[in-house]
């Protein structure tokens, strides 16, 4: 079975360390009956009351910059409200890739993340 297009608007987003001693980033998409985080990779080290940080790479700030380049939007925070296309094999998996809703622009974050660590 190959993977399905969906529609999601991204409810919200997160840049948080309040789990793991590690800083990360998530978009929230809701689809129709579904909601799915999509990010959730580590780009720091720390927490709250930490003496010392430390970012990992700067392969999580570039993930960053390619959602938000699919997406079509120059800030973070202009994420919120905004819809994209998701590849999906079943509703209630994992989201790896996500599409602007009107151009031929895909970032898959799985890959991604896995070629710059191979």
């Amino acid at each position: 079975m190959g993977k399905e297009i969906k529609n999601a608007i991204i409810e919200s987003t997160s840049l948080s360390m309040a789990d793991h001693g590690c800083l990360t980033f998530t978009i929230w998409l809701n689809g129709d009956g579904w909601c799915v985080g999509y990010g959730g990779y580590c780009i720091g080290s720390g927490y709250l009351g930490a003496d010392e940080f430390k970012a990992e790479n700067g392969h999580g700030l570039e993930a960053m910059m390619h959602i938000m380049n699919v997406v079509g939007v120059e800030k973070w925070e202009q994420l919120k409200g905004k819809y994209v296309r998701c590849k999906i094999e079943r509703i209630g998996e994992s989201v790896d890739e996500i599409g602007n809703i009107t151009k031929e622009k895909w970032f898959n974050i799985r890959e991604f993340f896995k070629n710059v660590t191979d």
